[in-house]
């Protein structure tokens, strides 16, 4: 999306620019709405084509700024256990400006925030949320001959078409704008497009039986995209695995190509990158990367998780704290349960 906001004073519609992706929407409080073109107008920073959508989609805005929380929680979830966890600072972009940099951790904020707000826009239109849009018709008929028999295509299939196309004519639209560089424009465009491919390439069909006593005479199904942790589980994957990439011209367009002559050319659903990342150890607040001291490591580990790895070499602290669990829970009739209180001594690590 455009461009990204702290949002201050009592109106958190009134937004101050601090430049990175729109995932500030995601700041915005669950209980405002963008409800007009005057909203529109008044989210800052927003190039003019985005605002033009915004306007003639007001109503689809919410399920925007659902889709930028959504990205949120899931790259954190995602990054919990890795030095970069995808932390908020409020006098910063949305996960610092790691993201305006090309790396693989930006690759990855763009794809899933793309994903994001098709999957949302999706949901949206399933619901029966929106007027514009609602379930996919274009599924329907029977089974092919001899293949699951009595399967009938049935229910409120997602209408992931329509979200794609959103998502690709709002957030796409600001990497189309004057004054980003080529290369830059070319590994969001891509990685954009990759984030919506993971929910495209894995939507699955559910089904419900029909019948007499719980038989299945006859079977209706529908297509539904994946649970959008699925999704991040792919994008996560997709960033284990990105390509450092870099911009080439061939014959009068200009692409990007695998930096590494020796390596495979990158396909659709794969990310790219164009600048290795920071260690992401120390804390360096213009970047906003917070660094690793204070975080908590796993001591047994010797993944990137453990305490020699996520405390760079600083060593740790080991504290011990007692806990207070529910155990030996029995049911009394009726109807209530009753648990003991059992105490537990435990050593909590974090890094110096």
């Amino acid at each position: 999306f455009g461009c990204v906001f702290v949002c201050i004073g009592a109106d958190q519609h009134v937004c101050r620019y601090v430049g990175a992706p729109f995932r500030y929407l995601a700041r915005l409080s669950s209980t405002g709405s963008i409800s007009d073109g005057e909203s529109c107008e008044r989210l800052k920073g927003l190039v003019p084509k985005q605002v033009q959508v915004c306007k003639r989609h007001v109503d689809m805005m919410d399920a925007v700024r659902r889709g930028a929380r959504l990205a949120v929680d899931e790259c954190q979830h995602q990054f919990r256990n890795r030095r970069w966890n995808c932390s908020m600072l409020d006098t910063q972009p949305i996960f610092g400006k790691v993201v305006t940099q090309g790396t693989r951790e930006a690759a990855f904020v763009y794809a899933v925030s793309s994903a994001s707000v098709a999957f949302e826009v999706t949901r949206a239109c399933s619901s029966g949320e929106l007027h514009k849009c609602g379930c996919d018709r274009s599924v329907y008929g029977s089974s092919p001959e001899g293949r699951w028999p009595g399967f009938q295509w049935s229910g409120c299939s997602d209408n992931i078409a329509y979200g794609v196309a959103f998502s690709a004519s709002f957030v796409d639209v600001h990497e189309r704008n004057k004054g980003s560089s080529p290369g830059r424009v070319l590994m969001n465009l891509h990685n954009n497009e990759a984030g919506r491919k993971a929910i495209l390439n894995n939507m699955r069909v559910e089904c419900k039986c029909h019948g007499v006593s719980g038989s299945c005479e006859v079977k209706t199904c529908w297509r539904a995209m994946p649970p959008f942790r699925v999704v991040g589980n792919i994008l996560k994957e997709r960033f284990d695995g990105a390509t450092e990439a870099e911009p080439r011209r061939v014959g009068s367009t200009r692409v990007l190509v695998p930096k590494n002559p020796q390596f495979k050319p990158h396909t659709e659903e794969d990310l790219v990158y164009l600048e290795p990342s920071p260690d992401f150890c120390e804390q360096d607040p213009r970047s906003g990367v917070l660094g690793t001291a204070g975080r908590h490591c796993n001591k047994t580990s010797k993944a990137i998780d453990g305490c020699e790895l996520m405390c760079c070499g600083r060593g740790f602290r080991t504290e011990q704290a007692q806990v207070v669990d529910r155990c030996g829970c029995r049911f009394h009739w009726c109807c209530y349960v009753r648990c003991k209180q059992c105490r537990r001594t435990v050593e909590t690590h974090t890094c110096r």
